[in-house]
């Protein structure tokens, strides 16, 4: 009875982070700290504190949180260097060329430099053309979901990739710094190339107007403010995990792996990497890992709550939710159905 209770009172504080966060903007806008408290009350609830549970949850976070504060002084020192050089390319090479380019490289590359950096060099080119507002809105959509893509490949990339990897470190896995690119690279690089594709053919400016757009850049306080944001974000998703793993092992590891692809939708509307930490568990099978990601990663550039390169996009250039969703939903859901038809025809015999 005891046990029904926890997983009762666990299952409630799941539904608290995945919907609060929908409806208040107060929450919205401090997800850090709401996540890292609920992640606190969850292993409380659990009684599942360690010693070990505690370091690893310092530690963790270390790695991404480097890459960000590193990649984002980085591109402060370069940030007009980089905007410069995109448009001396698009005079000898054209629009079209430097969009395959630019949406391809900034999704493979988002898995080293991190998918906030890449969003925000994303934004920062997009923003310093003259180019129609939904044309803006375009290029931004489509190379997020390249970059939600790409960063999974690594635990560097992004808090999902980085919540997997922690989270199946253990038996049978052993996931390492290469896991997440062995198992879903041959998907994730394909989808990222057909993105630049994408945009090259739904991006076709008549004139574009080479003189770049001023625009006020990060201060020296933003980049290690949102570097300290990501390490917290982490450390909460981190404790989330483990508090709510009790409602993992029970219910979700017996669930389809084609199910909880098509579960995973409400990532759209749901951060993803949040969802990764409720979900992911050693006791799922390896189809079920690879399945729930992929649900996770595609609906995740759907809406602006479903990732951080989208949050950070639609802030920097100011898109509302209507516009974003009028290409992300359409594009998210072919994206979906074509995913899972591959799936299943790729799917070895017997499974």
């Amino acid at each position: 009875m005891e046990h029904i209770h926890i997983v009762g009172v666990l299952a409630a504080i799941m539904g608290i982070v995945l919907l609060l966060p929908l409806f208040s903007k107060r929450i919205e806008e401090e997800l850090e700290g709401f996540l890292f408290v609920m992640g606190v009350v969850s292993v409380s609830v659990a009684g599942l504190w360690s010693w070990h549970l505690v370091l690893t949850t310092l530690e963790e976070p270390l790695a991404i949180t480097a890459a960000v504060l590193a990649a984002g002084l980085l591109f402060k020192a370069t940030c007009s260097k980089i905007t410069a050089m995109t448009h001396a390319m698009v005079d000898k090479l054209g629009m079209r060329v430097v969009l395959v380019f630019l949406i391809t490289g900034l999704g493979l590359l988002s898995s080293v430099i991190t998918a906030v950096i890449a969003a925000l060099i994303l934004a920062e080119i997009t923003s310093s053309f003259k180019l129609s507002r939904d044309i803006k809105i375009r290029i931004v959509v489509i190379g997020c979901f390249a970059i939600g893509l790409g960063a999974v490949l690594t635990p560097l990339g992004e808090p999902l990739s980085t919540i997997a990897v922690s989270k199946l470190a253990g038996e049978p896995y052993h996931a390492g710094f290469l896991f997440l690119f062995k198992l879903l690279g041959i998907w994730v690089i394909p989808a990222v190339a057909a993105m630049g594709v994408l945009a090259a053919i739904m991006v076709s400016p008549k004139h574009v107007d080479h003189t770049i757009v001023a625009h006020q850049h990060d201060s020296l306080r933003d980049v290690f403010m949102r570097a300290l944001r990501v390490y917290i974000f982490v450390m909460g998703l981190l404790l989330l995990g483990t508090g709510i793993s009790p409602i993992v092992d029970e219910y979700i590891s017996n669930v389809p792996p084609d199910v909880l692809y098509w579960i995973n939708i409400v990532s759209a509307a749901l951060d993803n990497a949040t969802l990764t930490a409720a979900e992911i568990s050693t006791t799922l099978s390896e189809d079920a890992i690879r399945n729930l990601l992929l649900g996770l990663l595609i609906s995740g550039g759907i809406l602006i709550p479903g990732n951080i390169p989208n949050i950070i996009c639609a802030n920097k250039l100011k898109i509302k939710s209507k516009e974003w969703a009028a290409l992300g939903v359409p594009l998210g859901l072919a994206m979906m159905v074509i995913v899972f038809m591959l799936l299943i025809l790729l799917r070895t015999p017997g499974k």
